[in-house]
């Protein structure tokens, strides 16, 4: 058997579709389907992701079982500190001391992890990260 990663739905309150649909299109990705209830988008080839504005009052823990956050991948370090402006812009700070480099985590001397972690207004942790040669 071989498979892959078709899609992930995420849960959200109706009123915060608008700020996944600029998020998404602002990193890229293509809109797939909208309407008042759901946003479905892409990068283009791959996985997608849905935001169902289905969320009962349930508060959304990312440090407890499930899924810690959803990692967007650039081409660039640049682009990691583009994304960060824009999200100040839409009043969304970045957290955990980022945007930093984790040497911690990058696969060799030559090469690093540069990222920015913030939350949506569902509380859904995001983290936009470039991988790759030291700029």
């Amino acid at each position: 058997m071989k498979t892959h990663l078709g899609h992930i739905e995420i849960r959200v309150k109706p009123e915060n579709l608008g700020f996944y649909a600029d998020l998404m299109a602002f990193l890229g990705w293509s809109t797939l389907y909208q309407d008042d209830a759901m946003l479905g988008v892409g990068p283009g080839e791959g996985a997608s992701l849905w935001f169902a504005a289905l969320a009962n009052s349930s508060a959304n823990d990312y440090d407890g079982p499930g899924v810690n956050h959803i990692g967007i991948a650039t081409t660039t370090q640049a682009e990691v500190d583009d994304t960060v402006a824009y999200l100040r812009s839409k009043a969304i700070p970045p957290l955990f001391e980022t945007p930093r480099h984790r040497p911690d985590f990058a696969a060799s001397d030559n090469e690093t992890y540069y990222q920015v972690m913030f939350e949506s207004p569902d509380r859904v942790l995001f983290e936009v990260v470039y991988t790759g040669p030291k700029s």
